[in-house]
């Protein structure tokens, strides 16, 4: 059946974005614009591109009422109503799509988006958008963060519409200092409304409002109306971010786990808790946390989901704890795994080209003390603990560098977590994927070098000897070759 659509969008000075998206919108039957106030031409380019336009300043600023405003441009015979900005596109081919999911009687659809991607030109965030309704019958509601509420009679009918694809390619440099009066607007309009109460507590979180954050997302969870558990489980994640802020990481480590408690289907709690543990170098905790990550294998599309989850970031720890725990060839299997995710990442390509090293070095030098008849030092699954595989890899001139380049990224086993210590924080962002107090893994992909550096991390001469940290079978293993350390010595060299 022949749909008529229209596609309708708000927009201010946004001259840069406007050729692309109405070649990506120009399937559409009609384009409207409402401009609310440019000065760069914005206005004359729609125009001689054919776009309906109107012109209207909003004072004071709120999004819902220029939405709805934008609505009134849309032709009173059009069927279907496609919201969108100005930096969002369109996949070709989304008309034929639409029209052939859409139903007589459908009154909103439901399709994939991606909100942001990676700078190696992966997908970030991904979810199910559902902008895309019928005429008429539906308004826009919140100030920011506004939704579309269904305002007719008939049945609320969702429609799946696969192969509708929606691509953001957001600004970085656009102000978002509006988000939060506004939020607080929403919330002093609203009080009882569970989700502006969840956004305003992240919102405080993206800017360090650490008491002020844990205060407002309380209160979300507290109301009665807060039964979705996937926004449940994120308050609780943001809750235990704010702690974190503060330095109370057994508060932090509670609200973690109650976030995996109320969600245990998402990947994201479990992930926020692999980072503690990892921040508190519990090797091994962290290995059992990934180890529940990657058997989650099916997002839910909601917009409650991280690019991080979804990502190198659960092979890339998981990597390094291996290699702190002495097991080298597991480590290399998780960096391999990272690098899949992440295949222009620096720091992972030369993480795994150490442990390459460091495999091939043990190989040879269990084969050289067979040979010998020297105890070999190594344990079970060739066991190597950190402190080992620096004495090693610092014999090796070219190694040493990479080892340094490791301890940089992720903190060396010198560096234990006391009550002392000054815990990392957030820094105020724009979007979802927030990274957590987790600054060694983020950013990672843009400047590999960067990361990669570090002059607080000591040369491999001055970290512990590994006989002061080896574990008990390597321990014995080396007493007993204490006859023929020299020999063991010369092999490490080579």
């Amino acid at each position: 059946m022949r749909f008529k659509v229209c596609v309708y969008a708000i927009c201010k000075n946004e001259l840069k974005y406007i050729d692309d998206w109405v070649k990506s919108m120009s399937e559409a039957d009609w384009i409207c614009v409402l401009d609310t106030g440019s000065t760069d031409g914005t206005v004359e380019r729609l125009r001689e591109l054919g776009c309906i336009v109107g012109q209207q300043e909003v004072k004071p600023w709120r999004f819902d009422v220029a939405r709805n405003l934008s609505m009134e441009l849309i032709p009173a015979e059009a069927d279907i109503c496609v919201s969108t900005d100005m930096d969002e596109i369109l996949e070709p081919g989304w008309r034929e799509k639409l029209e052939q999911h859409w139903k007589p009687g459908s009154i909103q659809g439901r399709y994939r988006y991606t909100w942001n991607f990676n700078d190696d030109g992966t997908e970030g965030t991904v979810f199910l958008y559902d902008k895309i309704h019928c005429n008429h019958d539906f308004k826009w509601v919140n100030p920011v963060h506004e939704v579309l509420h269904y305002t007719g009679d008939a049945p609320h009918t969702m429609v799946a519409l696969p192969g509708i694809q929606l691509n953001h390619y957001a600004d970085p440099n656009k102000s978002r200092s509006q988000y939060l009066p506004l939020l607080e607007l929403a919330v002093e309009e609203n009080p009882n409304n569970d989700r502006n109460l969840h956004y305003l507590g992240r919102e405080y979180m993206f800017y360090r409002r650490w008491n002020d954050a844990i205060e407002m997302l309380k209160r979300h969870l507290a109301l009665p109306t807060s039964t979705w558990r996937e926004e449940r489980c994120a308050s609780m994640r943001f809750i235990g971010r704010c702690y974190e802020g503060l330095g109370q990481q057994n508060s932090a480590m509670e609200y973690y786990w109650k976030a995996i408690a109320e969600a245990p289907a998402l990947r994201e709690p479990y992930v926020e808790m692999a980072k503690l543990l990892y921040r508190q170098e519990d090797w091994f905790g962290v290995l059992f946390i990934v180890d529940k990550v990657l058997k989650i294998r099916t997002r839910t599309g909601s917009y409650i989901c991280e690019a991080d989850a979804w990502g190198s970031l659960p092979y890339d720890i998981a990597s390094m704890a291996f290699f702190h725990i002495g097991n080298i060839p597991m480590a290399l299997n998780m960096a391999r795994g990272a690098h899949d995710k992440a295949p222009l990442d620096a720091r992972i390509n030369k993480n795994i080209e150490l442990f390459e090293l460091l495999v091939q070095k043990q190989d040879e030098i269990n084969e050289r003390t067979a040979v010998a008849g020297i105890p070999s030092i190594s344990i079970p699954e060739r066991r190597l603990n950190s402190a080992a595989a620096y004495d090693l890899i610092g014999k090796d001139g070219a190694a040493a560098t990479a080892a340094d380049n490791i301890l940089a990224t992720y903190g060396g086993a010198e560096q234990r977590p006391s009550s002392e210590r000054t815990l990392p924080t957030d820094t105020p962002a724009a979007d979802l994927n927030t990274k957590a107090a987790f600054p060694q893994l983020s950013g990672s992909r843009k400047s590999g070098g960067d990361i990669l550096s570090g002059d607080s991390v000591p040369a491999p001469s001055a970290r512990p000897s590994c006989s002061d940290t080896l574990d008990g079978d390597t321990r014995a293993a080396m007493d007993a070759a204490a006859e023929a350390s020299k020999s063991v010595e010369a092999m490490f060299a080579q």
